[in-house]
């Protein structure tokens, strides 16, 4: 007698081969049988989500991976081998890879934000900085433009500060055109010399 009747449920002999109901269901599903898909999804989501759940911590997360994990059984259920395993240890594999895969994104992107917000911080710093630096090297040339011959230096001034072409500060000054070209070559050596830069 392969099997016993006890208030009318038949119970396996111990020597018979245990059956995989949840292995034969994902075996439906591969063919795309939506009955059995649902049967799957209600005899297993809930002790799916109790596994996520308790990886993630987070319920909507863990509802959000859910579905994930029930999309992926019903795209590749053609790939459940039933010699490796039980049909309900590889839905829950599934189930546990995807929310430790959402806990390492999840990581991922916190790691991302910080170094983001670390690069931002460093920038704010670097602009600071830049903005000091020139003021200390424009208080520089107006020292060494202070320096100059008063023709060398207003000569330099109309040009770079008032906007002026040579001719036009020529007719400005009161000076041959040649005169001025002279002033603004003189004047910019000495600027050069004065700010320790090389021509």
């Amino acid at each position: 007698m392969d099997a016993m009747v006890i208030d009318g449920f038949d119970l396996p002999d111990e020597g018979a081969e245990r059956v995989d109901h949840i292995g034969d269901l994902i075996q439906r599903v591969a063919t795309g049988d939506r009955g059995a898909f649902a049967e799957l999804y209600d005899a297993l989501s809930a002790r799916a989500f109790g596994l996520i759940l308790r990886v993630l911590v987070d319920r909507a997360q863990s509802e959000e991976v859910l579905q994930e994990v029930f999309l992926e059984v019903w795209q590749s259920a053609a790939r459940f081998t039933p010699k490796r395993g039980q049909g309900r240890s590889w839905v829950l594999t599934i189930a546990h890879r995807r929310a430790v895969d959402r806990v390492r994104s999840s990581q991922s992107r916190v790691d991302r934000d910080v170094r983001a917000g670390f690069r931002d911080i460093d920038v704010a710093y670097d602009n600071v900085a830049e903005k000091v630096e020139m003021k200390i090297e424009g208080r520089r040339v107006v020292d060494a433009l202070a320096a100059l011959p008063d023709a060398q230096k207003e000569a330099l001034t109309l040009a770079y500060f008032g906007g002026y072409s040579q001719s036009e500060i020529a007719t400005l000054v009161g000076a041959p055109l040649g005169t001025i070209k002279t002033r603004m070559r003189d004047g910019l050596s000495r600027l050069r010399m004065e700010l320790g830069v090389d021509k």
